[in-house]
């Protein structure tokens, strides 16, 4: 069986296959309004409403949880066909909840609960209706750099969102104020972006039998077919992979400021280094690993969060002037497994998942990815009194396990192809 490859980085057919120029507009308009206020919910909380730090986070943490619930629902919507519609319906949920947030008075911490919730829910709602968007334009090894792309585009939305809001967070509740109005016009305008594209999935045609596939038991071009693949370990393991999503924001700054007594600038720098090197690296990295099968690669990931993680250790234990720079120096790394987590997992998915049941199935693991988001911050704060030895270790421990699972997960193959639509 042929193997699909894709070995060179076209912009042009990059961003048609993720969706069309007015669909990367809406992407990138999407994350910078994100940008502006994701990061500074919580000040808008304490500063703006008045609120006490721990309320604020409970409401926060709360909002995200329940928004989970949504997810199954946007799952059989998209396995009704639907693909920009819910995509755009995403961006509203969130432009309602901006809405909720300006509305709430000062001291009242029930109504940015409500907010919280309802911005909870167009977050966790929006991956699944992306991936599956970006799943019925490109196919094989396109689709996982469309995917790839999306992912670069969207960190640097969120990078220059957040410098933005950064520069005017001098201004105080005012500026905050603005800012989130400022969201909630991007949201709108992202959404009327997004659907405009009248993007929907058409029944997948028959077998023909000659679908290629790339070494992971299923084949390139979506199922035409069958269940919702099991997943098990794949999900289990995606709970601990999405670890290394919170660990610069996290781990690095909790164990720099209450463990090396490092400067705050460290935390920073690492974070935008992060930022970055996402933005340079995802697709070309994800491009370069495509010559492998997506499974041996998200096991791949896990092994280089996992050598990471012990470094971390190791940079934790020099202490004094020399921890602070290698633990800088191990983030990269940490990075470095991140994209190539990032660049496999979903795209591992969509490879895996029968047309019928796409929605499904990318439902089923952005609920594994919500979750370990979620429980993340805890397990993290919680292991961190105990020393370095068990946060790391831990941490390096539990994602071996979980890239060991992954690696040895069979999978069952499905027929190709899934063809898409405009109209709606």
């Amino acid at each position: 069986m042929a193997t699909l490859t894709v070995t060179t980085i076209r912009p042009r057919a990059l961003v048609r296959a993720s969706g069309g120029p007015r669909y990367a507009v809406a992407l990138a308009v999407d994350a910078l309004g994100t940008g502006l206020l994701r990061p500074f919910l919580l000040l808008y909380g304490v500063m703006v409403l008045r609120l006490s730090a721990p309320a604020t986070g409970i409401a926060m943490t709360v909002g995200v949880v329940v928004g989970l619930l949504s997810v199954p629902a946007v799952g059989r919507w998209l396995d009704r066909g639907a693909r920009s519609t819910v995509v755009a319906a995403s961006m509203l949920v969130r432009a309602l909840g901006v809405a909720l947030l300006l509305a709430t008075p000062a001291g009242h911490v029930w109504p940015f609960a409500a907010a919280a919730l309802v911005l909870g829910a167009g977050n966790q709602a929006w991956p699944a209706a992306h991936a599956a968007l970006v799943a019925t334009v490109a196919h094989g090894r396109e689709r996982d750099a469309a995917l790839a792309a999306g992912r670069a585009l969207r960190n640097a939305g969120l990078g220059v969102g957040a410098l933005l809001a950064t520069a005017c967070l001098a201004g105080g509740a005012a500026a905050l104020q603005a800012l989130a109005a400022v969201t909630g016009l991007a949201y709108l305008t992202a959404a009327a972006l997004a659907w405009s594209v009248h993007l929907r999935a058409r029944p997948a045609a028959p077998p023909d039998g000659d679908g290629a596939t790339d070494g992971d038991g299923a084949t390139d071009g979506d199922g035409a077919g069958g269940p919702a693949p099991r997943m098990r370990a794949l999900l289990a393991a995606n709970v601990v992979y999405v670890f290394c999503l919170n660990v610069p924001e996290i781990a690095i700054p909790l164990v720099l400021v209450t463990q090396l007594h490092a400067s705050p600038v460290w935390s920073a720098a690492i974070f935008v280094a992060n930022t970055v090197l996402v933005v340079a690296l995802q697709v070309p990295l994800t491009v370069l690993l495509s010559r492998f099968a997506r499974r041996t690669v998200l096991a791949l990931a896990g092994v280089v969060l996992a050598a990471s993680y012990l470094g971390f250790l190791a940079a934790t234990s020099l202490g004094g002037g020399w921890g602070a720079p290698a633990v800088a120096a191990v983030s990269v790394v940490c990075t470095l497994g991140e994209i190539v987590y990032a660049g496999s997992a979903t795209a591992l998915v969509t490879a895996l998942a029968p047309a019928p049941v796409l929605g499904r199935t990318l439902a089923r693991f952005e609920l594994s990815t919500g979750f370990g988001l979620a429980v993340s911050p805890a397990a993290i704060t919680a292991l961190a009194p105990h020393g370095p030895t068990a946060l790391w270790g831990g941490l390096a421990a539990a994602t071996l396990l979980s890239a060991s699972a992954v690696a040895t997960e069979k999978d069952r193959p499905v027929p190709p192809k899934t063809h898409a639509g405009r109209g709606g």
